[in-house]
C-alpha cells in the first residue's frame, strides 16, 4: 500500500441537478462528503426546477466548499486537482460547478479535471469497497439515467450497453407518486409503502422483455402509463385505491426488469461482479434483488451505501483522484460544461494542459 500522504488529495464539486454536493478524497479514502440539497425549494413543483436549482447552487457552492474544507481537515493549498461534473445534466447547474472549479483551480494554481456524472457514479464504489475491478459492469439507475455500462478503464475507456428509451427509473418513481399523492421525491417514499405491501398482487407488465426487444435497452414509459390508468379505473369505480399494494406491484415491475437485464449483461460480457449506482439503487428492494439473483448466478455484487449511490461531490472527487493517479491530461481553461455530455467520455481534456501549472506562479488563494 503506498504511503497515504503520496495519494492524491482531490476535491470534487457536483451540480448536475439539485444537490450542490463538494467531497474531497485522499486516494481511495473519503475525507470529506458536504452537500446541500435544493430538493424542499422543488418539492412544491412536483419536480426538478432547473432555474430554482442553478441560483440554489449559486448560493450554496462557497459555504460547501468551506464546510468540506474544514471536515476533511485540509487546507485547499494542499489539494492535488479540482474535479467537477462537467456533464450530463442541467446545463444551468452545471455551468455553476464548472465555474466554481475553474475559479478555484485557476487561483491555486491547480489542475482542473472535468469529469463525467455517470463514470463517477461507478467510480464512487472505490471509496467503500475499494479498486474496482477491470473490467466493471454497472447499472446506473437514478432520476436521469438507466444505463448499463462496460469499463476497463473507469479514466478513458466506458462503454454503454444500453440505455433508458424514454423515462428513467426514478422519473416513473417520481411520477407514480405524484399520481398517488406521496409527495416528492417519489422513490423513497414508494420503497416505504411498499415495505407493507405485496408485490404479486398486481401484475404490472415488464418493459422490453420479449424475445426481439432491445436485450440491454430499458423502457418504463409503458409501465408508468398502465399504473396510472389501474389507479384512474379504482377511483372512477369509487373503489380505494390500495396504495401499499400498487406500490409494492410497480416497483417489483421495476426491479425485476433493472436486475434480470443486468445479470445478462455479465454472463454475455463473461463479467463476474455488478456495480450498482445512481439514486435509485437506495431503493432497498433493488439491492435485495440484485443480491439474490447475482448469488444464485455466481455474480459477486457491489453497492455503496446510500448516501453515495445519490448525487455527490464525494463520487467526482473519486473519478478525479483516480484521474491524478493515472497521470490523464487536465481539462484545459476553456471547459465548459455539456448537459448531454456521453457515457463514452469518462473525462474532457481540452486542448492544451501544461500551462495549468505555470497559471499561478504566486498562489491567488494565499
Amino acid at each position: 500500500m503506498a504511503d497515504q500522504r503520496d495519494e492524491p488529495l482531490v476535491l470534487g464539486i457536483e451540480t448536475s441537478c439539485d444537490e450542490t454536493g463538494v467531497g474531497i478524497v485522499r486516494g481511495t479514502t473519503l475525507l470529506a462528503d458536504a452537500i446541500a440539497s435544493s430538493v424542499d425549494e422543488h418539492a412544491r413543483f412536483g419536480g426538478v426546477v432547473p432555474e430554482v436549482a442553478s441560483r440554489a447552487h449559486l448560493e450554496a457552492m462557497v459555504p460547501t466548499i468551506e464546510r468540506a474544507l474544514k471536515e476533511a481537515g485540509v487546507s485547499a493549498r494542499d489539494l492535488d486537482g479540482i474535479a467537477v461534473t462537467a456533464g450530463p445534466g442541467l446545463a444551468g447547474a452545471l455551468l455553476v460547478g464548472v465555474s466554481a472549479a475553474k475559479a478555484y483551480a485557476y487561483a491555486l494554481g491547480k489542475p482542473l479535471y472535468g469529469v463525467n456524472h455517470l463514470a463517477s457514479h461507478i467510480c464512487v464504489d472505490q471509496l467503500e469497497h475499494g479498486a474496482l475491478p477491470e473490467p466493471t459492469m454497472a447499472l446506473l439507475v437514478s432520476g436521469g439515467h438507466s444505463s448499463l455500462l462496460l469499463s476497463t478503464d473507469i479514466t478513458s475507456d466506458v462503454r454503454s450497453l444500453g440505455s433508458t428509451i424514454d423515462d428513467a427509473a426514478g422519473e416513473a418513481f417520481d411520477k407514480i407518486a405524484r399520481v398517488l399523492d406521496l409527495g416528492f421525491p417519489g422513490g423513497p417514499v414508494i420503497d416505504r409503502y411498499a415495505r407493507e405491501g405485496d408485490p404479486a398482487s398486481i401484475a404490472f407488465p415488464r418493459g422490453l422483455t420479449g424475445p426481439r426487444d432491445a436485450a440491454y435497452d430499458f423502457s418504463f414509459s409503458g409501465l408508468k402509463t398502465s399504473v396510472a390508468r389501474w389507479i384512474e379505473a379504482k377511483r372512477a369505480a369509487g373503489e380505494e385505491v390500495p396504495v401499499r399494494d400498487v406500490a409494492a406491484s410497480f416497483q417489483e415491475a421495476v426491479v425485476d426488469v433493472l436486475t434480470r437485464k443486468a445479470v445478462r449483461a455479465c454472463k454475455d460480457e463473461g463479467v463476474d461482479h455488478l456495480m450498482i449506482g445512481g439514486g435509485v439503487a437506495a431503493n432497498s428492494r433493488l439491492r435485495a434483488l440484485a443480491q439474490e439473483r447475482c448469488e444464485s448466478a455466481g455474480i459477486r455484487l457491489r453497492v455503496p451505501r446510500p448516501k453515495l449511490c445519490t448525487d455527490n461531490g464525494a463520487m467526482v472527487a473519486a473519478l478525479g483522484a483516480e484521474m491524478v493517479a493515472r497521470n490523464r491530461a487536465a481539462s484545459s481553461w476553456d471547459l465548459s460544461a455539456d448537459s448531454s455530455l456521453p457515457v463514452t467520455d469518462p473525462h474532457v481534456p481540452g486542448h492544451h494542459h501544461d500551462h495549468v501549472h505555470e497559471v499561478s506562479k504566486e498562489n491567488l488563494y494565499s
